[in-house]
């Protein structure tokens, strides 16, 4: 059965502050520094755990006029087509392959993202996830609080070393030049591919050589994954791709889990066609194959790569301030 929206609306003691005042709906609670651009001029409420779980919420859902989601929030057609009175998606976070942007743009609908927030951020995880594989921290750390399954000995619990290595990173946007600045400080050279090779003279500025994907995988020591998900990109590392990496290969993910083939990956990590993994990101997320959770030559976190309270705060804001500039009549920060 379907509510009257206007009436529910009105009746909702969180929309009534002002018939002037704009209705943002969060898909979960953020930090309320990062919501200041939206403190005045706006009514907020917020959503329980990104669902969508009881018909009040699809009530707030038919009354907002700005939606603010994070990824784990899918925004369907369903919830499109619920939303009668929405004007704006602005997106918490870089990537928006859980928002159905065709449809959103045929409604009339725009569509922001966060991307610079995410920058820094992602590239520390990123470097922290290779770090951590290199040097076997996270199996070393689980074997030393297991009473004698660890010696400490000269030629035992060995790692790689990064310093000298070759990065290969596919997909040179913000993220990707973030982790090349951090690997070049760590005495790395770093080979990119990209959709489009960037200019010979950005190129001598970052210090970066342009490969073809092929000659990349076969000469990388590190591999880092940093391109957005799309139908084009889905699977982009299959079995055929990890068989061209080298047996020391170390392989960083912390983009988007469907760019990888999960089974593919855990064979390769299994039969050693490659060194390790670091895995920020899964295929179905937030299920993890027991097969990863087993294996120590993977190190695993749970899509954290924005994980600081700085970076949480920070894309609020940016989507906030989306938020406030298309209602201002301003241009904003990032329309996808």
């Amino acid at each position: 059965m379907f509510v009257d929206i206007k009436r529910e609306c009105n009746s909702l003691s969180f929309f009534q502050q002002s018939m002037d005042m704009k209705k943002l709906l969060l898909t979960q609670t953020l930090p309320r520094e990062g919501l200041v651009p939206v403190a005045s001029g706006f009514d907020v409420d917020y959503l329980v755990n990104d669902q969508i779980i009881t018909e009040l919420d699809w009530v707030k859902l038919g009354c907002c006029e700005a939606l603010l989601p994070t990824y784990t929030f899918k925004v369907t057609r369903q919830v499109i087509d619920r939303a009668p009175a929405l004007k704006i998606i602005a997106n918490f976070g870089a990537g928006y392959d859980h928002i159905d942007v065709a449809y959103a743009r045929k409604k009339g609908i725009w569509v922001t993202n966060s991307p610079e927030a995410v920058v820094e951020p992602t590239a520390e995880h990123t470097f922290a996830l290779m770090m951590a594989v290199a040097r076997r921290i996270g199996e070393m750390d689980r074997k030393m609080r297991s009473q004698g399954s660890v010696h400490i000995c000269t030629m035992g619990n060995l790692g790689q070393s990064l310093s000298g290595k070759r990065l290969g990173i596919l997909g040179l946007g913000r993220i990707g030049r973030a982790v090349a600045r951090r690997a070049l400080a760590f005495g790395m050279k770093v080979v990119y591919r990209n959709r489009h090779r960037i200019s010979r003279e950005e190129e001598e500025r970052l210090h970066v050589h342009y490969l073809s994907q092929e000659e990349l995988l076969h000469t990388a020591d590190v591999i880092s994954l940093h391109v957005p998900s799309s139908t084009s990109t889905h699977h982009l590392i299959g079995e055929a791709q990890l068989r061209m990496m080298k047996k020391e290969a170390i392989f960083i993910n912390t983009a988007r889990g469907a760019l990888v083939d999960e089974e593919a990956l855990i064979r390769a990590l299994t039969e050693g066609w490659i060194w390790g993994a670091g895995l920020d990101v899964f295929e179905h997320e937030p299920q993890v194959p027991s097969q990863l959770l087993s294996l120590d030559n993977v190190v695993l976190s749970p899509h954290n790569g924005t994980g600081t309270m700085e970076a949480r705060i920070a894309m609020t804001h940016y989507a906030a301030e989306n938020i406030r500039r298309y209602f201002a009549g301003e241009e904003v920060l990032s329309i996808v």
